[in-house]
């Protein structure tokens, strides 16, 4: 008798040891689970986190530049126009004196025929007494230095019988000369030259009043 009960509480011990084995395997399981729980938990805030991280970063990016950039990026745009300028100004200088003096040139090198009839001219005034051919020649000279002018576009202004006109004339003298002559321009005291649409030299003249 007594060792039947032995034997049931051996059976009762055995049922408890089970028990607890199986109250601590199923407490592990519910920790494991846990804690894969929690690290999913924090994969999902880190996943999220960087998200987060790289969507602020882009917006950075894509932000409106401040007044500060834009006023440099102008000021930059500014320095580089006024330099680009400044190119073109002496550029376009040096070239107009570069023409000038090349024009002066042109000029000067069609008027060394001319002074070379005039020497001729003076050379047989000084071996000859004939009035005659001393001012065929004068007046040949004369033609061939107009001539010269008019092919480098200078013309004489006319003023012969002509309406006083500020634009192209200088009054040096007015003079009583009748009504049919106010006005007008009775005497030529130098002659006045145009280069195309410019005037060179005013004619200098006298009015009539």
């Amino acid at each position: 008798m007594i060792k039947h009960i032995d034997m049931t509480d051996k059976n009762i011990k055995d049922q408890e040891v089970t028990e607890e084995q199986g109250f601590n395997e199923a407490d592990a399981a519910a920790s494991s689970n846990d804690a894969s729980c929690d690290n999913m938990a924090d994969d999902q805030q880190s996943a999220t986190d960087t998200m987060a991280e790289e969507s602020s970063a882009e917006e950075q990016n894509t932000a409106e530049p401040t007044p500060e950039e834009i006023i440099a990026v102008w000021r930059d745009k500014y320095m580089r126009l006024q330099a680009e300028f400044d190119n073109y100004r002496k550029r376009t200088l040096r070239e107009k004196m570069d023409l000038v003096a090349s024009g002066g040139a042109d000029v000067i090198e069609s008027m060394l025929s001319v002074l070379d009839d005039m020497y001729r001219a003076v050379a047989a005034s000084e071996k000859s007494d004939d009035i005659t051919a001393l001012r065929e020649g004068e007046r040949l000279v004369l033609q061939k230095f107009e001539e010269a002018l008019r092919q480098k576009n200078v013309t004489e202004i006319e003023v012969q019988d002509k309406d006083f006109d500020p634009d192209f004339h200088e009054a040096v003298a007015r003079f009583a000369a009748g009504e049919d002559k106010k006005g007008k321009i009775i005497d030529v005291v130098q002659r006045g030259y145009m280069l195309g649409d410019k005037v060179l030299r005013y004619a200098k003249v006298v009015v009539g009043e």
